[in-house]
């Protein structure tokens, strides 16, 4: 860690440096110099990014095109050169580094504690979302491929439940068969997009309330920030993915699956959020967008639902059978939305 911190280039010399953030991925290190200037270093998890120089391109590109963009330069990240003027240093060791200016007085919230919370966050991930509508998505890596591809993901759910590899499928039936009956209209975004009529954007694909930044003072959304996973994707599915996370009533692995269900004026809060930021969303991808929180939490669900039928081997779980929790919240979840269908849809 030393070594990389003086492979950068700071404003004085380092004082302190100490872990910072809950990220489950990359180890953060906040660095202040002796000229009160703050950085943030991150150790990019080379386990779950395996082409990392085609991440570092992408983050470079987007956090470049988006500086260009903001008003100010605390509303968009901003990398911090290496010494010969890279995005990103690779240590003796292997291991790889990359730093980001501090973004002073800011604050993140692992759930929305109001509707305003909700709200700040969809103009940020919706601004984002505008600032990107003139970046070629089509030059990005796929650095996932097929992350939000919902027929591949069944593709790879019937793999495993012929497999059944851990004897696990017989005690999960109802679950099964709550995904099969839901296959047949699963891809119809994906369809829609190969069709041309929603567009390839720039996407964070992982739009929720925690990768968002606030200021501290006035709870103002200030700018997203995780872009590990920024590709070439559809708007509808980050939209779906934040309604997803914020707006369902109980927790991810929630047990009691009376609580699970959709908060419709949470929902109500995002929509006019994300709406108001991002002006330059088609007809068809404002048709779409409660099909996204649909459809991504029906993916979400049987993501779920498959890494539990092969052993637990993708999400991290702290306790038995977590995962198959995990999937009955997000089935609880979309069923809820089926009954309230005609009222999201109306309120688009």
């Amino acid at each position: 860690m030393e070594q990389a911190v003086f492979a950068f280039r700071l404003n004085g010399k380092p004082v302190t440096c100490e872990r910072y953030g809950f990220g489950h991925i990359n180890k953060t290190y906040r660095i202040v110099t002796n000229w009160g200037s703050m950085y943030e270093l991150q150790q990019i998890n080379n386990r779950v990014f395996s082409d990392i120089p085609a991440l570092m391109e992408n983050v470079g590109a987007v956090t470049r095109y988006a500086a260009q963009r903001v008003r100010h330069p605390m509303e968009a990240l901003r990398l911090v050169p290496t010494l010969d003027g890279k995005d990103w240093y690779q240590d003796e060791n292997g291991d790889c580094w990359r730093m980001y200016h501090h973004i002073e007085n800011s604050i993140c919230f692992q759930r929305p504690s109001s509707q305003n919370d909700f709200y700040e966050s969809a103009k940020a991930f919706g601004s984002f979302q505008e600032m990107m509508a003139g970046f070629p998505a089509e030059k990005l890596h796929e650095t996932i491929p097929n992350f939000h591809n919902t027929p591949v993901r069944f593709q790879q759910f019937h793999a495993a439940l012929a497999a059944d590899s851990m004897d696990r499928a017989k005690d999960v039936q109802k679950e099964i068969d709550f995904f099969l009956t839901r296959e047949a209209n699963a891809g119809m975004l994906v369809e829609l997009q190969k069709q041309g009529k929603l567009p390839l954007q720039v996407t964070h694909n992982d739009a929720m309330l925690n990768n968002v930044l606030f200021d501290r003072t006035s709870r103002k959304a200030v700018c997203v920030v995780d872009l590990d996973t920024v590709m070439p994707g559809l708007s509808v599915y980050d939209f779906g993915d934040s309604i997803r996370f914020g707006a369902n009533k109980a927790a991810e692995d929630e047990t009691d699956l009376s609580k699970v269900g959709l908060d419709l004026e949470m929902y109500r809060a995002y929509l006019k959020g994300y709406l108001e930021a991002c002006p330059s969303l088609t007809q068809e991808e404002v048709k779409h967008l409660a099909d996204g929180a649909r459809i991504i939490t029906l993916e979400c669900g049987l993501r779920f639902l498959t890494d539990y039928l092969q052993g637990d081997t993708y999400f991290a779980t702290q306790r038995a059978q977590q995962n198959l929790d995990r999937c009955r919240t997000q089935m609880g979840l979309v069923q809820d939305m089926e009954n309230q269908w005609d009222a999201m849809t109306a309120s688009v």
